[in-house]
């Protein structure tokens, strides 16, 4: 089995270009060097962006060679692809910063150690383009009536604020990366979301006019939750690989609340367990699919953060929410901890209070200060200003919250300051 057929078998794959010449490609030529992009807009990747770096992870297992390009250069002028409206622009130090952020992140998925990956931005040869040799050389190959038909294009067309100059360039830009991964690395596969298929299509048909090769590409599918939301998104916000973001326990606790529906598909796009023992999950229910979760949740969270913070927060759970028994049989490639049992005494410190105090509401941060997770009651509202306080993982952000018989889970209530101290709130 390819790696083509592995990235179908676990759902990665919605559309191709010459399907079969590309089968062929990584069949008979390995290694096969492929690449994504990743827009540094922000300092941190988040689990939208996921399925990308996953997929040059597979590429990498399977002995081919991923590049993960940066888009420092392209970042300064935004991509209009999935945008109803112009993107702010970044000064060149913001776009720096923030894809250095992003290098950590993804080293944590894919080995750059070994010279068989390697981590580019392509800041490198966009940012000293002269302007008219580009026209001459580059964009002549390109015709407009062709791009303005591309999905990214047309949707902001009809926008109400339109397109911008600065962002008809882009697909310019990406088709040129395409063009000098080629000469460089003789990259020949470019993989991306299902809103990159133009920017792909345009980087191929460069290839070929200039170099008269023939290149491929790749897209994934957009990722909702089976309750029609996006990847990453929660009430509280984006679910951030950075773990001064989102903290490892907070990730974890992402991924065991998946929706039941959703747990076979995300153990099979955002774990590396086999796909044998991800079918044998398929039917499970009630307690079996909650340990799956916990599987689910061990394993993603470990390829993010590590395996000792995917233990910390493994156990966080248990000491919290009680134990989930994960027997051997159930995915047992993974190396989650499967005895571990919650000890009389040996569950989170807990204290109790007066239901009728709930009625009017007690401050949060007096909470905070009586369960000593805060040394005074000044301490407990920096540490709310500071975003390091979370009730049942909800992160508090107002300094005089009120809390109430419906912030409560059943009787109980978790309250954490930072990211490994905890305190339960039971009702009298």
């Amino acid at each position: 089995m390819n790696v083509i057929d592995i990235l179908e078998q676990r759902g990665f794959v919605e559309a191709t270009t010459h399907e079969e010449e590309l089968r062929r490609l990584v069949q008979e030529h390995c290694p096969v060097t492929c690449y994504a992009g990743f827009d540094p807009t922000g300092p941190s990747l988040h689990v939208g962006h996921l399925l990308p770096v996953m997929a040059l992870s597979h590429m990498q297992r399977a002995g081919h060679r991923p590049i993960a390009l940066v888009g420092g250069g392209t970042g300064l002028v935004g991509d209009p692809s999935g945008k109803t409206e112009m993107r702010q622009l970044l000064t060149l130090e913001t776009v720096e910063q923030n894809a250095a952020g992003i290098k950590f992140q993804l080293s944590r998925f894919i080995d750059f150690e070994t010279g068989n990956a390697e981590l580019l931005n392509n800041a490198d040869w966009l940012v000293g383009l002269k302007y008219i040799d580009f026209l001459r050389d580059i964009g002549r190959h390109f015709s407009v009536n062709r791009m303005i038909k591309a999905e990214s294009y047309r949707v902001r067309l009809e926008s109400e604020e339109g397109l911008n100059f600065i962002e008809f360039n882009y697909m310019l830009l990406q088709a040129y990366d395409f063009l000098k991964l080629y000469d460089s690395h003789g990259c020949r596969l470019q993989v991306g979301g299902s809103d990159q298929w133009g920017n792909i299509v345009a980087g191929i048909d460069l290839i070929r006019r200039m170099r008269q090769v023939e290149s491929y590409g790749l897209t994934f599918p957009l990722v909702t939750t089976s309750g029609g939301a996006k990847m990453g998104k929660t009430a509280q916000g984006a679910v951030w690989l950075d773990s001064e973001r989102t903290s490892p326990y907070d990730y974890y606790q992402y991924w065991v609340n998946t929706d039941d529906r959703d747990v076979v598909r995300f153990l099979s796009l955002f774990t590396f367990i086999p796909m044998e023992e991800i079918r044998e999950a398929e039917d499970l229910k009630d307690s079996e699919l909650n340990s799956a979760k916990a599987v689910l949740a061990y394993e993603a969270t470990k390829l993010a953060h590590g395996r000792q913070e995917a233990e910390e927060a493994y156990h966080a759970a248990v000491s919290v929410f009680g134990n989930r028994p994960i027997p051997d049989s159930l995915l047992p490639s993974s190396d989650i901890p499967r005895n571990a049992r919650k000890q009389e005494g040996a569950d989170i410190p807990a204290s109790r209070v007066e239901k009728t105090e709930l009625e009017a509401g007690i401050p949060a941060f007096k909470l905070y200060h009586n369960a000593g997770l805060a040394e005074s009651a000044s301490a407990a509202r920096r540490l709310i200003k500071q975003g390091g306080a979370y009730i049942n993982g909800r992160r508090i952000e107002d300094q005089n919250y009120l809390v109430t018989e419906k912030d409560f889970e059943g009787d109980e209530l978790v309250l954490r300051a930072g990211k490994k101290k905890y305190h339960k709130i039971r009702i009298k």
